[in-house]
């Protein structure tokens, strides 16, 4: 785990479990409040958090005054600031509109990036399983164990380009193959049920 890292793993929640009575920067500080710091130290990682997932001017709004997208943005400032080694998101994109997700989606890109952090990302949808994983873990329906991995070969920065498109097509419908057989065990699990 690198030095500087204060909780080994945190997460970003699908429904931004945000304290409403808290401002922007007040969520965010809120898991650096058991750490040993000074207030100059908790409020300059604060404020790197804000400032890396372009929150800095909203750092005294409070979540109602905010967009979805915006509160999700907080969610993930709230998870960078503790600069984890691993970062599990569940279904951190769901409730959001389709460009909010998109441009939520090339974030996360920028952010894995350039914080260096692993991320496990729990999603029912394709497209972005394919434009943010490495490697997809299917699971089986019960009890929850891995049927398959699918690693995606295509480099992050070359998904969303022409030259992908083919391979990405073929990946696809390799996981729809296998999601659909879970789907059909389920369907004859339940009419024979």
């Amino acid at each position: 785990m690198p030095s500087d890292t204060l909780n080994p793993f945190t997460y970003i929640f699908q429904d931004f479990a945000l304290l409403p009575w808290r401002t922007v920067a007040g969520n965010v500080r809120l898991p650096l409040e058991h750490h040993p710091l000074s207030r100059p130290q908790r409020a300059a990682l604060v404020a790197g958090a804000l400032s890396r997932t372009g929150l800095a001017d909203f750092a005294h709004a409070l979540p109602k005054q905010l967009s979805g997208g915006m509160r999700q943005r907080v969610g993930i400032a709230r998870a960078l600031v503790v600069k984890p080694a691993v970062l599990l998101m569940d279904e951190p994109l769901s409730s959001l509109d389709a460009q909010t997700r998109a441009l939520l989606m090339e974030d996360f890109e920028a952010i894995w990036a350039r914080e260096n952090t692993t991320g496990a990302y729990v999603t029912h949808n394709l497209e972005e399983a394919l434009y943010m994983a490495d490697r997809i873990m299917i699971l089986r329906r019960r009890p929850g164990r891995i049927r398959e991995i699918v690693s995606v070969p295509i480099p992050r920065g070359e998904r969303r380009g022409p030259s992908a498109e083919r391979d990405l097509h073929r990946l696809h419908d390799e996981l729809w193959l296998h999601i659909r057989a879970e789907a059909e065990l389920a369907d004859r699990e339940m009419s024979h049920g």
